[in-house]
């Protein structure tokens, strides 16, 4: 079976179990016909289409779940505690379930069902029946959980906490040797993963017209990858910030272990108490702009435009994102990246018009991301034994469906990343007539 082919379906016999119950009470909601997956339920039945992939509810939890959050995020809920469960069984593992999941809801179109009141009430009585209704389960503790007003310095910190503080010994084991967390640059598929971050990085330099003697502020710093590439292979001096203390500490023992501190600053800093203005030859920002949200995008440019001397050249790395869920869906938003905001490309570049810059190049990456996140996840899996014994088996689960569905967004064009290089206007025109790159 293809990433997307559909099997026939034809059930399988189960009597009277759970299985079969919980079926014929979700029939109108996924279009009627045979239960497009192999439902396997907490008493050891099963029915479904014996092709298609394997789910397990292990416990009523399961179904309580999604009956409090219908749909992703009950879903992302019960597999990230282990009360859903999709076994790798047949050659299938996550990635060709919620590839053959997609696919199935396409071709019903069950974004648009609407189940009948009898079709509520029946499913209302097999919960019942089956002890599934009563208090929602308490939120799994790898679930965010942040206050305070939207994209205030407090509530970005905890944010940011969230997702970037876990562990840098995690992250360690997921990325490759720079600790780039950001889409490389891949000459394949099957290029190795840190050639790939360091072709991103030395592209971004180029693009910039770093030198030695060049001056950089490189906006949301992550563990340093940017910031000690430009020092050390580009000979630029380099303000780096960030407001992951964790980041932080990762990036001074570097600058110190390579004798780059009279190079290479890194601040615990928000990016709009950055004060210099018109201070720095070149701003770069990789893949930060996604977590300053819709009302601060004007602020985040207008940083980046005040921040580069005229004449001086900026670049972004960015996702983007149309439709219903610029936060990248309930599952993300709840577990990943809380406050996450991606729009269309369209739309960030008139942000970044709008703050005086000169767009000059946009550089799609896309397919280079579905690589990128394929070799996270080859590191993720073979380190799985020690990524379980710092973290636990739940956060674990909720990365791995984090990264295969993120490689699903990317390769099925839910998701894109660009490269938008830009130019402060009023000084002299330093770029190639004739772009290399």
């Amino acid at each position: 079976m293809t990433q997307t082919d559909t099997p026939h379906l034809t059930a399988v016999a189960s009597g009277s179990g759970i299985a079969q119950r919980l079926a014929e009470a979700l029939s109108p909601f996924i279009g009627g016909g045979v239960l497009p997956v192999r439902l396997r339920a907490w008493d050891g039945s099963e029915t479904g289409s014996p092709d298609g992939p394997l789910v397990v509810l292990n416990s009523v939890d399961a179904v309580r779940r999604l009956l409090w959050h219908p749909g992703e995020l009950g879903a992302a809920q019960a597999y990230g505690t282990g009360e859903l469960d999709v076994p790798e069984v047949d050659g299938g593992d996550l990635d060709s379930a919620l590839t053959y999941a997609f696919t199935v809801a396409k071709e019903r179109g069950l974004s648009g069902t609407r189940p009948t009141p009898s079709a509520m009430m029946k499913a209302v009585r097999t919960a019942l029946d089956l002890g599934a209704l009563g208090r929602p389960p308490a939120a799994p503790a790898s679930q965010a959980q942040i206050k305070g007003r939207l994209h205030s310095p407090l509530r970005d910190r905890r944010s940011i906490a969230h997702h970037y503080d876990l562990s840098n010994e995690f992250y360690s084991l997921i990325l490759e040797p720079n600790m780039a967390y950001s889409s490389g640059y891949h000459s394949s598929p099957d290029q190795d993963l840190q050639e790939a971050q360091e072709a991103k990085l030395d592209l971004v330099c180029t693009k910039l017209g770093l030198e030695p003697g060049k001056t950089l502020l490189d906006i949301g710093c992550g563990w340093g990858s940017m910031s000690l590439r430009a020092a050390e292979k580009f000979g630029a001096k380099v303000v780096g910030v960030t407001i992951a203390a964790e980041q932080k500490k990762f990036i001074d023992a570097r600058i110190k272990e390579r004798g780059l501190e009279d190079r290479v600053e890194i601040r615990l800093q928000d990016y709009r108490e950055v004060p210099e203005r018109g201070a720095f030859d070149a701003v770069s920002s990789i893949e930060m702009g996604e977590h300053v949200g819709q009302k601060n995008y004007p602020t985040y440019a207008e940083v980046l435009h005040r921040s580069v001397k005229p004449g001086g050249r900026v670049l972004i790395q960015q996702m983007s994102r149309a439709g219903k869920w610029p936060g990248g869906g309930p599952f993300i938003e709840s577990f990943i990246a809380p406050d996450m905001y991606m729009r269309p490309i369209g739309d960030t570049v008139a942000f970044l018009e709008r703050s005086g810059l000169e767009v000059r190049d946009v550089h799609g990456l896309r397919e280079h991301y579905v690589h990128t996140v394929a070799g996270w996840l080859e590191n993720f899996y073979a380190n799985r034994e020690r990524l379980v014994e710092l973290m636990g088996d739940e956060v674990y689960r909720v990365w791995e469906l984090y990264l295969v569905g993120g490689a699903m967004a990317f390769r099925d064009g839910r998701m894109g990343v660009d490269q938008i290089l830009m130019v402060r206007p009023g000084g002299e025109h330093t770029l190639p007539l004739v772009r290399t790159w």
